[in-house]
Formats: structure tokens, C-alpha cells, sequence
């Protein structure tokens, strides 16, 4: 049985119009698969995704590409070797995705990027500076 937050994101998506809704459905599927302590639920109006913090949202009003908004806790030094994250905000970053064929190719950075947030989550000493390595 479907829980209350995902209920909320299945009604969200079925009123959606959005020229990459498809895609946006396949980069949900890789967020909640990618690793099972992450959790969907409805935040700023779109799916976001969190893990103790809130980990990630889509910008929905962007209709030429899907974008994903990487979300940081304050004084979060990021390292992103992927090459996936842009943009230089104090507490995010963001991912911007075109097609299928760009979600594909960037699957993996997007998975190591998420593992090693949820892995820098569970690492990191409360209290401490984060400092995240992808």
C-alpha cells in the first residue's frame, strides 16, 4: 500500500502537463531506486527526495529541459568529480536533463552522486562540516 507522500506524488504527476514528463517519471524511477533510504514526497510543489535532509527536487516550471535541483545543508563544501552538478549556489546545485538518451548517460554520475550524499549523511559526525566527494 502506497504511502500518504506517495500518494500525493502519483496525483501530482497525473495532473502534470509537461513536454518531458516521461522523462521526469524515468528520473523518479532512478532516484528511488538508486538507493533504498531515499524517500519521495511532494516539497515545493514537485517530487523531492530526502534522506534526514532534503536531498534533491525538480523545478518543474523549466519546459525545455527536466531540471533537478541538488539540495546541500549549509557550509557543504561540494567536490563534483562527475561533472553532472551546475551552477555555484551557497546550498545547491543543480542537473539539467534534455532527453532519454541524456538521461541514460548521465545515470551514473547521477547514482554516484546520490550514494555518496546518503553515504556522507551517515558518515558525517553530528555537528561537523560536510564535505561531499562525488
Amino acid at each position: 500500500m502506497a504511502t500518504k507522500d506517495e500518494q500525493k506524488v502519483e496525483a501530482l504527476m497525473a495532473a502534470l502537463d509537461h513536454p518531458l514528463k516521461a522523462e521526469i517519471k524515468e528520473l523518479r524511477d532512478i532516484l528511488k531506486s538508486t538507493n533504498s533510504k531515499i524517500a519521495e514526497r511532494v516539497k515545493w510543489n514537485a517530487p523531492s527526495y530526502y534522506y534526514q535532509f532534503d536531498l534533491a527536487a525538480f523545478h518543474l516550471r523549466q519546459q525545455k529541459f527536466v531540471h533537478l535541483i541538488m539540495v546541500f545543508p549549509p557550509n557543504t563544501t561540494i567536490n563534483d568529480s562527475t561533472g553532472l552538478l551546475e551552477a555555484d549556489h551557497k546550498d545547491r546545485r543543480e542537473a539539467k536533463f534534455y532527453n532519454m538518451a541524456d538521461i541514460e548517460e548521465k545515470k551514473p554520475a547521477l547514482q554516484k552522486i546520490i550514494n555518496a550524499w546518503v553515504r556522507l549523511i551517515d558518515d558525517t559526525p553530528a555537528g561537523q562540516p560536510y564535505i561531499f566527494n562525488s
